[in-house]
């Protein structure tokens, strides 16, 4: 194999690609892995990795990478609307007898760890170089990739080429038409020192119009990141002035100070949100994961649970037990149709818990916001270990997803009868139904997307 030939290219270096390098040199390939700029990132989201994650991470032989950043634990949840306050702890994980955990650190540290990690792995050759195009046999079968760095440009070659090039990929438009559907934009700053109503917990506030995420990613370091709907932001005075006016008044009362002070002096980063469902692969030679392949809300921290979940399929699929050489084009498109249906069994549940939740949370219709009292109604019972092991991604299933949505429902329904009283009965029945509806069309189209192919 001469040194521009390779089993596997590797376009981008962040969480799909570091991991699946290493995974794919520990069983005997040679791997390329390309990425345009090795500099720490600095990015407002990838800041929360659920317990799922940290479990795909420890199968994946990387859990060290979480290591020496000061990265914060996380154990669950606050939730707060309206001055009311509920606590979502992590279930216990029944083979240790230990809670689950999860955490939270700064982005770019994170991936730096995961680089030196997938380097550091025989097999594995690292180049920083910009990916300008996908190489094409006679048979539209990708071959390789033309990569440069200043003036110098290099074309190299492997019977299979993985693009994870990230949430603003430039080869998304090769592999699916579809568009990702843009809801909001997650604007993200820091608060400094400030802890939060549950120690080593995330916090999620319940706010109109929509929701406000907040977790620790560092010591003195509190990631805020307040979700603005619409598919454009405002100016930048007059998102000054939408913090201020609109965010500030619904935070709890004893972080609302320290709130306007990094609204005056910190940096606002904007971070589109959307939904973008999976696609089957249809380019022989390559494969395409991450959020360049599937989007979903950042409200529920599942994206790199479900990055990393697929490089664990893909790492099973395409193994060298199951395929001995890439160049097996027919084996290859197999593994890589296959991956479309075996990830359902835990992307399906974690992307549309992640959009339904946030169609919840920033409920503005009447009978949605029936179903958001409802759920913070149904928070506080406390019998949450299904919906916490969806959450947490430990036991992702989109059958159970339904069940407990639905459940929801139903008891948002009792909570209206409840709340209404008697001369309301009548009334309620008639909403009962439209409430129901309405969790319907809110959940199954998403999972209409994703399982249609």
């Amino acid at each position: 194999m001469s040194k521009d030939c390779y089993d596997l290219i590797i376009v981008g270096a962040g969480v799909v690609g570091c991991a699946a390098a290493k995974a794919f040199a520990e069983d005997g390939r040679k791997v390329l892995l390309l990425e345009r700029d090795l500099s720490e990132p600095d990015r407002i989201v990838g800041e929360l990795m659920q317990p799922g994650g940290i479990q795909a991470l420890k199968e994946l032989g990387m859990e060290e990478c979480v290591e020496g950043i000061d990265a914060i634990a996380c154990y669950g949840y606050g939730v707060y609307r309206q001055g009311q306050l509920v606590d979502i702890p992590y279930s216990t994980n029944p083979s240790t007898g230990k809670q689950h955990r999860g955490m939270a650190f700064h982005h770019g540290r994170f991936i730096q760890n995961l680089r030196k990690s997938a380097a550091g792995t025989a097999g594995v050759t690292v180049k920083e170089m910009t990916v300008s195009n996908l190489i094409e046999n006679d048979n539209d079968k990708v071959t390789g990739v033309v990569a440069y760095k200043a003036d110098v440009e290099e074309k190299f070659y492997a019977p299979l080429t993985l693009v994870a090039d990230g949430i603003f990929s430039k080869f998304r438009k090769d592999f699916t038409t579809r568009k990702t559907k843009i809801t909001s934009h997650f604007v993200g700053l820091l608060m400094h020192d400030l802890e939060l109503p549950f120690p080593q917990k995330g916090l999620v506030v319940i706010a109109k119009p929509s929701p406000i995420l907040m977790y620790q990613i560092a010591p003195h370091d509190l990631r805020v990141l307040v979700d603005v709907p619409g598919e454009t932001l405002p100016q930048a005075d007059e998102l000054k002035q939408y913090m201020l006016q609109v965010i500030l008044p619904q935070l709890p009362p004893y972080m609302q100070d320290k709130f306007e002070k990094a609204i005056e002096t910190e940096r606002l980063r904007p971070m589109p949100s959307g939904f973008l469902p999976p696609t089957p692969n249809q380019r022989q030679g390559t494969l395409m994961l991450g959020d360049a392949f599937n989007i979903r809300s950042p409200l529920t921290g599942g994206g790199m649970t479900v990055a990393l979940q697929d490089v664990l399929t893909v790492r099973e699929l395409l193994s060298t037990q199951n395929v001995a050489d890439f160049n097996e084009t027919d084996l290859v498109v197999q593994a890589t149709d296959a991956l479309h249906w075996k990830r359902k069994s835990y992307s399906t549940s974690i992307n549309v818990l992640a959009m339904s939740l946030y169609t919840l949370f920033a409920a503005q219709d009447k009978y949605l916001m029936v179903l958001q009292n409802g759920c913070f109604e149904y928070f506080k019972t406390q019998n949450l270990q299904g919906p916490v092991n969806l959450l947490s991604a430990v036991h992702p299933s989109p059958l159970l997803l339904v069940y407990h949505f639905f459940a929801v429902a139903v008891y948002s329904i009792f909570i209206m009868y409840k709340e209404g009283g008697l001369v309301n009965v009548p009334k309620n029945m008639y909403q009962s139904v439209i409430v129901l509806y309405t969790a319907s069309v809110t959940i199954l189209p998403y999972l209409w997307e994703e399982f249609k192919g």
